[in-house]
């Protein structure tokens, strides 16, 4: 499917573009929180069940009207939900286990340009000057944040096992905003969003038996039980609905880059809720990386590109 041309952005299409990177940086910091109390595969489990109970009240009448459709699309629906519901925030929790918060924001960086890349090369997409500009300045953006602006941090980054599994996990990110893009719009998204989460809690079952085995669910305290919530509710309910409808409006690459914005708001609300000082890179990286999202999102067009 091609791309949808560029054009100027709707102040509601905006939010539902930067609803994402905002409770996904979220997810991160929360993840991480409590990464010591619940393994990866049980948070993965209790994310989606709690985004599950969510969803029905409102997802369960569009569910059973679109059903017949989902048989049409039954492969589409099949690899989101594995990838995007499923593997990605799995390999994420797994990650986190071993890897650094700024490697982390690092190698989630590179969705856009594996967008781009999976795009180009399975779906003959073509990015338009503008998109590749963007996408490079704010890639500059988020170095620039995640090494508080010295070059030396960037030079001596050491990558883990835990790099190589997030790095995994952007990978099937990127095929999940490529293929999210092929279901039509009129298939209503609560509905598929309950259907993809209904397919990924059977996957996650049988895994959760096996890690149970070796590691245990600490829930005793009562923080611990506030960050579930909020991970069942707003980066997996909210973010995900905003990002499919995002990419079913304004295409894949458009709607992959405001993923750069995520470093931006994880300072923010370190600097809300931690009480952490806002520095001068901080500052300058907002600028750049919302620089390179207005040149992703410019309605000028290469005449190389096609549509």
């Amino acid at each position: 499917m091609p791309e949808t041309p560029a054009s100027p952005l709707h102040w509601r299409i905006l939010i539902l573009l930067l609803l994402p990177p905002l409770f996904w940086a979220g997810n991160f910091i929360a993840g991480r929180a409590i990464s010591g109390a619940v393994p990866p595969v049980a948070l993965s489990l209790i994310r989606w069940s709690i985004a599950g109970l969510c969803l029905l009240p409102f997802a369960l009448k569009p569910f059973l009207r679109d059903r017949a459709h989902y048989l049409s699309y039954r492969w589409h629906i099949l690899g989101t939900a594995i990838t995007g519901v499923a593997a990605f925030n799995l390999l994420v929790y797994w990650g986190l286990h071993t890897t650094s918060a700024t490697n982390g924001i690092i190698l989630n960086s590179f969705i856009p340009f594996l967008v781009a890349i999976f795009g180009f090369l399975f779906y003959r997409q073509q990015l338009t000057s503008s998109q590749l500009l963007g996408l490079l300045v704010s890639l500059c953006g988020v170095l620039l944040v995640v090494t508080h602006g010295e070059l030396q941090v960037l030079l001596t980054l050491a990558f883990a096992e835990g790099d190589v599994i997030i790095f995994l996990a952007m990978v099937f990110w990127a095929l999940y905003t490529l293929w999210v893009k092929e279901i039509p719009a009129t298939i209503n998204r609560s509905g598929l969003m309950l259907c993809q989460v209904m397919i990924a809690l059977l996957l996650l079952l049988p895994l959760y038996l096996w890690e149970s085995q070796t590691s245990a669910v600490h829930l005793d305290q009562p923080h611990t039980l506030w960050i579930l919530a909020y991970i069942g509710i707003f980066p997996s309910v909210i973010a995900l609905l905003a990002y499919s409808r995002a990419v079913t409006l304004v295409g894949s690459v458009r709607a992959s880059v405001f993923i750069h914005a995520m470093p931006i708001f994880g300072s923010i609300l370190s600097t809300l809720l931690l009480g952490e000082a806002f520095h001068w890179y901080q500052f300058l990286g907002m600028l750049t990386i919302f620089t390179g999202i207005w040149l992703a999102n410019s309605t000028r067009r290469s005449t190389a590109s096609t549509h």
